[in-house]
């Protein structure tokens, strides 16, 4: 059954396929105000409904993007995630704006176009094309009112990042209801897109992130597999619980070693606990930056691979041979990313 609903976190207009999959899931599309599709489990429903305001609302959405960032198209809320978003740290406000930013670059289908951004709050439950904009930039930078969209997109324009016109009016039709509301327009100017590009490579960077499970099992594969295998086409691998320099919150580590990383190499193998959120988010987060990111997982668990990701070319490998892991993400990584700066003869 489908239903011409609202988006269960904002209250917005979208499509809900109640019950689409199961008798616990929900498939929300077209909610633009939280950046797009999104599965959700019943008892994730429960918690939104009574215990979230808005910032963690927000935060809730940034997962969902953060998700999307990573190729997975309907993130699934689950009622650890919609817990985990009320505990989450708030986006940093320059990454709050760096996310502004590449979105308007994402939406403007010529270099030189203007996007019209409206005051959300005249319009709640907006059925307006018109709007669907300024929801995916709510969405996208984690934001809960106009004035926040407002003061980062007066941060962009004051980077000389963007063009902010000034104030204007255009009668726009929501419904039945005619509305004259003041707007303004952005556009992405070419030190924005230097910034972007900036912001997503660093092709000086000798440093692999490495993204995976950390149990005592995977030790040896990674020393002989993942480990040899980047130090052998030239790059320095790091895995964050083996960082002796790692100060204060993991997260943060986590974010800024990603940040500073040429790439990254995500392995999908797990235990009985089931899939490590982690790497998926870590693997999404460099997406986001625009950041090669090389797939690997253990060949008997490659069937637990979500079924979003599970379509990216994986490196198999078995545990009885780390050694075929380390030349085939030698020459996956030699082939895609280059020679690294270490490398010997």
């Amino acid at each position: 059954m489908t239903t011409n609903s609202e988006c269960p976190i904002w209250g917005t207009e979208c499509t809900v396929h109640p019950f689409y999959v199961d008798t616990d899931t929900h498939l929300v599309e077209n909610s633009f105000r939280a950046g797009g599709n999104y599965e959700l489990a019943s008892s994730a429903l429960y918690i939104i409904r009574e215990g979230m305001d808005d910032s963690e609302k927000a935060r809730l959405t940034s997962f969902l993007v953060e998700q999307r960032m990573r190729g997975i198209t309907a993130p699934r809320i689950t009622q650890d995630e919609a817990l985990r978003a009320k505990k989450r740290s708030p986006l940093p406000a320059h990454e709050r704006a760096e996310r502004l930013l590449r979105l308007l670059a994402n939406q403007s289908s010529r270099i030189d176009e203007a996007l019209e951004i409206f005051p959300l709050s005249l319009s709640p439950g907006v059925a307006s094309d018109d709007f669907d904009v300024t929801q995916l930039a709510m969405a996208w930078s984690e934001s809960t009112t106009d004035e926040e969209l407002d003061f980062l997109t007066d941060y962009l324009a004051g980077q000389g990042w963007i063009k902010k016109e000034d104030e204007r009016t255009k009668d726009i039709k929501v419904g039945l209801v005619a509305l004259t509301p003041e707007l303004y327009r952005c556009r992405v100017e070419v030190p924005g897109y230097a910034r972007i590009e900036e912001l997503t490579t660093n092709p000086d960077s000798s440093q692999c992130f490495v993204a995976m499970w950390f149990d005592d099992s995977m030790d040896d594969v990674y020393e002989k597999g993942f480990r040899a295998a980047i130090a052998a086409a030239g790059y320095t691998p790091l895995r964050i619980d083996k960082d002796p320099g790692v100060i204060g919150k993991l997260d943060d580590a986590i974010i800024a070693a990603i940040r500073r990383s040429r790439f990254v190499v995500a392995d999908f193998t797990h235990g009985d606990k089931g899939a490590r959120g982690g790497v998926y988010y870590e693997a999404g987060f460099a997406h986001g930056l625009g950041l090669d990111v090389i797939f690997t997982c253990r060949k008997d668990m490659m069937v637990n691979v979500h079924f979003d990701t599970n379509h990216f070319n994986h490196i198999l490998w078995e545990w009885e041979n780390p050694e075929d892991l380390r030349k085939q993400l030698t020459d996956t990584i030699v082939a895609a990313i280059g020679q690294g700066p270490n490398r010997n003869g």
